[in-house]
């Protein structure tokens, strides 16, 4: 048999101060934070494929709470977490266009850099003048 690697995703010394923090529970075996750390990324990992095939079937690039929602509730290997999503707010109607994407909005205008052209206008230097100081500490 091959040497078998330790490497896991997720801090096992975490993992077992959350097993240890009930307490009912006594001494943990050292493998139980290895287990544990392994079917977390593979719920994990089914969680995030669930989400991904639900943005492709709506034509969407982005994973979204509330698509991450509705993977949840349509995946029936995914039912005992609907409870914890089912505070998720839907999508407001008009907010997202068809694809899933925020509609573009124009810019709006900006307040500073209206005020800054009326400084420099108002001063020969502008606000070079300003953040200096006074004209005379240049004075030669």
């Amino acid at each position: 048999m091959g040497k078998k690697s330790n490497a896991a995703r997720f801090p096992l010394a975490r993992i077992k101060k959350m097993i240890q923090a009930d307490e009912d529970v006594g001494k943990v075996a050292q493998a139980t934070p290895i287990v544990v750390s392994k079917a977390l990324e593979l719920f994990l990992g089914s969680l995030v494929e669930a989400c991904v095939k639900d943005a492709e079937q709506r034509g969407s690039k982005k994973l979204t709470p509330h698509g991450l929602k509705r993977a949840i509730n349509t995946t029936s290997t995914l039912d005992f977490c609907a409870d914890i999503v089912e505070g998720v707010p839907d999508p407001l109607e008009g907010e997202n266009d068809d694809d899933g994407e925020k509609k573009k909005r124009k810019p709006r205008k900006k307040k500073a850099a209206a005020a800054d052209s009326e400084e420099e206008s108002a001063s020969p230097k502008g606000g070079v003048a300003k953040a200096l100081g006074s004209d005379e500490d240049y004075e030669e």
